[in-house]
């Protein structure tokens, strides 16, 4: 065998993954623009029918119900009605927190600095992701226990009522799901996932939560205080 015939072998064996991953990112970025539009309209009606906060144990059962009921059908196509459930019932919880910055002074500015911030932050690091074809998998078990320190200091800011720490925390989530991001976009790019809806469902929880981090610390350098 020569090595003409040796090269086309190796192309034809990489063409299937290629066209393989080009499709997951594909339905990927389809489906999270999809939801993300589909949960603006949501947190819209919210905000236009003035809905008050939710509480919080009502947001954490809601969402950890709907991430699994999501999991659970994420091979049928009962995923996708799970996964308009899931984001559509977080962008109506998000509606009464964007309302909220917009009354306040510069709130205007923060919104759209922080909706600003998200966006360049996410296609950057996507871009860089997709781009290089680094694998950042070996992040995940630090980002694991990243998540859990950021999430019991966030209970304690918010029972101790202590705004230094919540401003910490909204630091440290940033970091965590810019590096969520890298780490799911390296995952499609190198065929770690292979399941569009769970990428989808981790992206989306990582702009959600990059966006909320950087209006809290945006507003607190514009000197409003929560």
């Amino acid at each position: 065998m020569n090595d003409n015939q040796m090269n086309q072998m190796a192309t034809q064996a990489v063409m299937p993954s290629v066209l393989a991953t080009n499709k997951m990112l594909r339905n990927t970025y389809m489906l999270l623009a999809t939801t993300l539009l589909f949960s603006g309209v949501t947190a819209g009606i919210a905000m236009i029918t003035q809905a008050p906060p939710m509480h919080w144990a009502i947001t954490m059962i809601g969402y950890f119900g709907l991430l699994f009921l999501t999991n659970a059908l994420r091979n049928s196509v009962w995923g996708l009605a799970a996964i308009f459930a899931l984001t559509g019932f977080m962008g109506y919880t998000l509606g009464p927190i964007i309302s909220f910055y917009l009354h306040l002074p510069n709130g205007h500015e923060t919104v759209m600095f922080a909706l600003g911030g998200t966006g360049l932050i996410f296609l950057g690091l996507s871009a860089y992701a997709v781009t290089t074809k680094k694998d950042f998998s070996f992040i995940g078990g630090f980002l694991m226990v990243g998540m859990l320190v950021a999430f019991l200091a966030g209970l304690g800011a918010m029972f101790f009522h202590i705004p230094a720490l919540s401003l910490g925390v909204s630091a440290m989530f940033i970091l965590l799901m810019s590096g969520y991001i890298l780490f799911q976009t390296s995952l499609m790019v190198n065929g770690g996932e292979t399941n569009y809806i769970m990428a989808t469902v981790t992206l989306y929880v990582a702009i959600y939560n990059l966006f909320l981090s950087l209006l809290q610390i945006l507003s607190a350098l514009s000197g409003n205080r929560q």
